[in-house]
């Protein structure tokens, strides 16, 4: 799984219904894969940190390139980056090598 799949499926709780589109349960709505960008797009980073305080999370930034929950932080290029950066590192629990999946 690529970072923005383990951010959809385990930080936004979207299911993939097809191979190029997530279902959100909670708005009932269909999200095309592609249009889903958090690293490139901050509004849609932005939802991320809304579901991240919905999960309990405190977000806070140091400047336009650097974001945290709770005591996590990473950077990036752009807030956006950084925003996503954040979340794959609280999100990704993986115990398993991707190579052997």
């Amino acid at each position: 799984m690529n970072k923005v799949e383990i951010i959809a499926r385990r930080v936004m709780g979207w299911t993939l219904n097809r191979w190029d589109r997530w279902y959100d349960f909670e708005n009932g709505a269909f999200i095309a894969v592609s249009d889903f960008q958090p690293q490139q797009n901050l509004d849609h980073a932005m939802l991320i940190v809304e579901r991240m305080k919905s999960l309990g999370f405190t977000y806070r930034t140091n400047g336009v390139s650097e974001a945290c929950f709770n005591e996590v932080c990473e950077s990036g290029e752009t807030l956006a980056e950084a925003i996503t950066n954040a979340a794959f590192s609280i999100a990704d629990n993986s115990p398993i090598d991707e190579g052997w999946l």
